[in-house]
């Protein structure tokens, strides 16, 4: 079975990556990161490199900017877990902090009842206990001052006032993380902006004809792995489960939707937004970003790849996608790109995931 299905991939000489992965070019960049400041790439000015040199620079512009991308997902991802956890030790604190009051209360209402009874809280520093109950209880406990009722009590106020420190200490080290955060998905995101503005301007730098002969070397390609994913499967090569088939009914559903970093459907993907996208719809939870879903699943030989598993590059594992089965895959591929098939083998696999 495997031998079988391995025989019917594509490989780079039918679909390469060469051919398929800059030809969204012309309005691919332009169309989707229109906000970008174009800065003058490597190449220079206008006309001093080659198609295929703006190619492959524009390809790890991508990369690059597809990196960042990832990043700055997975910190939104952690800053949302940040801010609830934040939220949720704001609120335990202030009701700590309320039962702390309710308990030092209790303390001066009993101290001042066992004075005006006749106790020996000596009278003079019962307007210490008026203004510093907690401060006047502890020095009166070490005088063995205190009947065990208000002792009780004091030990609980001492209780619920190192909770309240240890907690108050906790929000601020949450909220400092949330600000590292903040600073961290801001640098990534420019770092986007920038890169995805040098491939505007390589782009630009092409003529219009040298434009238009990479978009059609871009349709021909995907009209190929189409026609190719569009074959019928036999019968062992299905999806292995119900949720996988599921996944793989979405991801189709989004095929020609374009990419755009951070998204993760309905109308736009990134990559990693894709497989979560497709994979919610098989009733499955998946991590945000590329890196993480190379781990949220069984590892299993490409050469055993089945429709739904998910298809890790790159040694950064900064891009993923769906395998489709007939050795294609479902993918956002870049920006200004929309959600196609392409042959698995057009990009380095570094594993192969089976949520």
């Amino acid at each position: 079975m495997a031998s079988h299905r391995r025989g019917r991939r594509l490989g780079p000489s039918v679909l390469s990556r060469a051919a398929v992965t800059v030809a969204a070019a012309t309005a691919a960049v332009l169309t989707a990161q229109s906000g970008a400041e174009a800065q003058p790439g490597p190449a220079g000015g206008a006309g001093s490199s080659s198609p295929d040199e703006v190619r492959r620079q524009v390809d790890a512009l991508y990369a690059q900017a597809e990196t960042a991308g990832q990043r700055a997902a997975g910190a939104q991802e952690q800053q949302a877990a940040l801010q609830r956890r934040a939220a949720l030790l704001e609120q335990r604190l202030a009701e700590e902090q309320q039962q702390a009051n309710d308990v030092a209360a209790q303390l001066g209402a009993l101290a001042r009842s066992e004075y005006e009874q006749g106790g020996t809280i000596d009278p003079v520093v019962q307007l210490l206990l008026s203004a510093h109950p907690a401060d006047y209880l502890d020095r009166a406990a070490g005088l063995g001052q205190v009947d065990s009722d208000v002792a009780a009590h004091l030990a609980e106020l001492r209780y619920d006032e190192r909770r309240v420190q240890r907690d108050s200490t906790a929000v601020t080290e949450q909220l400092d993380g949330l600000e590292r955060l903040r600073h961290s998905i801001t640098t990534d995101k420019a770092d986007v902006q920038r890169r995805l503005g040098r491939a505007q301007a390589l782009l630009g730098s092409l003529t219009a004809n040298q434009r238009a002969f990479l978009q059609q070397q871009e349709d021909d390609a995907a009209q190929a792995a189409a026609a190719v994913a569009d074959q019928p499967l036999p019968a062992d090569d299905g999806p292995t489960s119900a949720r996988a088939a599921a996944a793989l009914a979405a991801a189709r559903a989004a095929l020609g939707q374009p990419y755009v970093y951070g998204a993760t459907g309905p109308g736009s993907f990134d990559c990693s937004g894709l497989m979560y996208w497709a994979w919610r719809h098989g009733g499955v939870s998946l991590p945000r970003t590329s890196q993480e879903q190379a781990f949220a699943g069984r590892r299993v030989p490409l050469s055993e790849a089945r429709p739904g598993d998910i298809v890790v590059y790159y040694r950064d594992m900064h891009h993923v996608g769906m395998y489709a089965g007939n050795g294609m895959i479902i993918h956002a591929p870049y920006p200004g790109a929309r959600v196609r098939y392409e042959s698995v083998n057009d990009m380095p696999v570094v594993a192969v995931v089976r949520p």
